[in-house]
């Protein structure tokens, strides 16, 4: 029954032997068996086809963007790790990416349009929610981050060229900018994600938003004898019905290519920082190294229950300044050092 040419020879051959004579049998018993078997053959191609599909990870939406996290990685000497951070807030330098890059696959299999919304993280969920403010003039966007990047040094987010256009530093190419994560939106994204993987996998037809509704009827019924109709109650606002357990909440809708004005303009100010030690010996040590690249501070501060010492160049006037720092700290062995906005 693994080819059908084989099965309809075997079975004009088993018609043959039970028409003749010595079986006795009707040419209806005979047709009735070779349906049997055809339908048998059928229905084993069916699962074959079917295993075919659960093999395959393809989106219904053919989009081909998978949900991902991903493992450590090392770029430029510089390890980074993804992880599901739902608590995440960053302030930094971003920039923006485009026309080398439209139209090629995302870091989750999507295309990159370089004329919407979209965003490159080094660290977050793919695809995450988040919310990008311009410090320099308090625009404010959401934007869906689909991508890896960026790797310059000195950046925390990598815009779409629209996003940049939006969030107005188009033609500065960087801003200084707050990045949040948005985590209700991104957590429903995840889910809804995993949730069409696991259909396409499986090869299921079912469609998450067409399910069929459960048609309600109502009917009036008399009164039993000697009852009364009451009088109608006064209305009140009702209260909202609790969700069912295990219920998965809608996805929201992809975000409004808009840029809001959520404040005016931020004060912020520019330092590289080489590093955070534990121990302030070994701060001391690194400030003495760079003391003669500029102003070098010692900064402590207090994370969870820990002293920490951060050792930093600046203030600094723009960002083409902190990036000139920041290649020298470098070039000095210092590959954790970053551009920091505050």
């Amino acid at each position: 029954m693994t080819h059908r040419l084989g099965a309809e020879s075997g079975i004009r051959e088993m018609m043959a032997k039970l028409t003749g004579k010595r079986f006795g049998l009707s040419a209806a018993a005979v047709l009735i068996a070779a349906a049997a078997v055809l339908s048998a053959c059928s229905e084993t191609q069916f699962l074959v086809h079917t295993a075919k599909r659960m093999g395959t990870t393809e989106r219904p939406d053919g989009s081909g963007g998978r949900y991902k996290v991903g493992k450590p990685y090392q770029i430029k000497g510089v390890w980074y790790y993804p992880a599901e951070d739902y608590d995440y807030v960053e302030t930094g330098i971003a920039s923006w990416y485009g026309p080398k890059f439209d139209r090629r696959p995302t870091a989750n299999g999507e295309t990159f349009d370089m004329n919407k919304v979209s965003a490159a993280h080094r660290t977050l969920p793919l695809p995450s929610m988040v919310r990008v403010t311009n410090l320099d003039n308090g625009r404010s966007l959401i934007v869906r981050v689909n991508d890896r990047g960026p790797f310059a040094h000195g950046r925390i987010i990598d815009m779409s060229r629209k996003g940049a256009q939006l969030l107005g530093f188009i033609r500065q190419g960087t801003a200084r900018v707050r990045v949040e994560i948005l985590a209700d939106e991104s957590r429903t994204v995840a889910a809804r994600m995993k949730g069409d993987a696991s259909i396409a996998e499986h090869g299921s037809p079912i469609t998450v938003d067409k399910l069929p509704k459960a048609a309600v009827a109502s009917e009036s019924l008399p009164l039993p004898p000697g009852a009364q109709m009451a009088n109608a109650a006064p209305s009140a606002t009702p209260l909202p019905r609790p969700a069912p357990v295990g219920q998965t909440v809608t996805a929201p809708n992809p975000p409004r290519e808009v840029a809001t004005i959520s404040g005016a303009a931020t004060p912020t100010q520019l330092f590289v920082q080489a590093g955070s030690f534990g121990q302030f010996a070994n701060a001391n040590r690194v400030r003495a190294r760079l003391a003669s690249l500029g102003r070098v501070t010692i900064n402590q501060v207090l994370v969870d229950g820990r002293d920490f010492f951060r050792v930093r160049l600046g203030p600094l006037s723009d960002v083409a300044e902190a990036d000139r720092y920041l290649e020298q700290v470098l070039r000095s062995g210092y590959a954790g050092a970053k551009i920091i906005v505050e």
